[in-house]
């Protein structure tokens, strides 16, 4: 049995697969994300969950082969490092589990641990690949310096907008009106409130906003459709770098597939991610995601332990998780 664990900013996935392809239990959790919660919340939280996946499947620990535990931001601040690999000590034997970047998970997950590069928008963005042994990451530098095409960099640019829409530098589309409702502004400046104001939820606030820009943008408001457009332009362009940095043959196209809630839940990104793919200086294969990040981390956990899932076992996982966003 192989466990994958996919820490993202909002939940974390778990999901127990065996060597057959079966899907033996998964569960979602609340973030074991360190930075937001702090180190003893996050471990507290990460064995509640394994305990929980595990006894969902009647499992023990000494049952599993290997796991591989995809954490926020691990590997970006090497003073707590060793903090992280300790997370999981207590309930997972030592030496049957390894510690990583979640962006693997998304990788592994999407192109079943196959060579290519796969891009993350969820709260944040990035993109990562590997090809033959070699392995490249770009982006994920955070909200307040990039992660562009992210949730948070789509809410705040329909922001933008919207404040360009209430001052007349902007025609005034569909995204007006629903921000208008949806939060019930008597005045456009009281959207100011809504984000800066004492009490309020700024990670809420954000992801409220996200959804409001895809709905205008399903309404044909042509602004909030570019956002989407530029987003995935960006997206594409840390495609490009890890290309670059995976040092492929020139020539070869690399396969490239996607995870996260934007792509999940705003068929425009979706849209606007293969045109911008297809333009792409490089040869780039676009491919629909196969499995979602935690279901990538089990696959990775059999990868390290040497018992990568053969072909006939990934269809027949395939078969049995539904891929959304695809």
């Amino acid at each position: 049995m192989f466990l994958g664990v996919d820490g993202g900013g909002t939940k974390t996935a778990y999901a127990l697969v065996d060597s057959a392809g079966r899907l033996l239990a998964s569960h979602v959790g609340a973030s074991v994300d360190h930075l937001a919660a702090g180190l003893d919340a996050a471990r507290a939280r990460l064995q509640e969950g394994l305990r929980a996946v595990l006894a969902a499947a009647g499992a023990a620990p000494r049952d599993l082969s290997f796991a591989f535990l995809g954490l926020p931001a691990y590997g970006e601040d090497g003073a707590v490092t060793a903090d992280l690999d300790a997370l999981p000590d207590g309930v997972l034997e030592a030496g049957r589990y390894r510690c990583g970047n979640d962006m693997v998970c998304s990788w592994a997950g999407a192109l079943a641990c196959a060579d290519g590069i796969s891009v993350i928008a969820g709260t944040g963005s990035m993109a990562y690949g590997q090809y033959q042994g070699r392995e490249a990451r770009c982006g994920g530098w955070g909200e307040l310096i990039g992660d562009e095409g992210s949730a948070y960099w789509i809410a705040r640019e329909g922001m933008n907008l919207f404040s360009r829409m209430s001052d007349g530098r902007s025609t005034r589309g569909p995204l007006y009106r629903l921000v208008r409702e949806r939060l019930g502004l008597v005045d456009d400046l009281f959207l100011c409130a809504h984000i800066y104001g004492a009490g309020a939820n700024r990670r809420d606030a954000f992801a409220q906003f996200a959804r409001l820009v895809h709905e205008a943008a399903q309404a044909g408001d042509g602004e909030a459709t570019a956002i989407f457009a530029r987003g995935a332009r960006e997206l594409v362009a840390c495609v490009v770098a890890a290309h670059a940095a995976l040092a492929a043959p020139a020539g070869t196209a690399l396969p490239v597939s996607h995870s996260g809630g934007v792509f999940e839940n705003a068929p425009p990104m979706v849209q606007a991610f293969r045109a911008a793919l297809a333009a792409a200086p490089v040869p780039l294969e676009y491919r629909a995601p196969r499995f979602q990040p935690s279901i990538g981390a089990a696959l990775y956990a059999a990868r390290l332990a040497g018992r990568a899932l053969p072909e006939s076992a990934l269809a027949n996982l395939q078969k049995r998780c539904e891929m959304p966003g695809a």
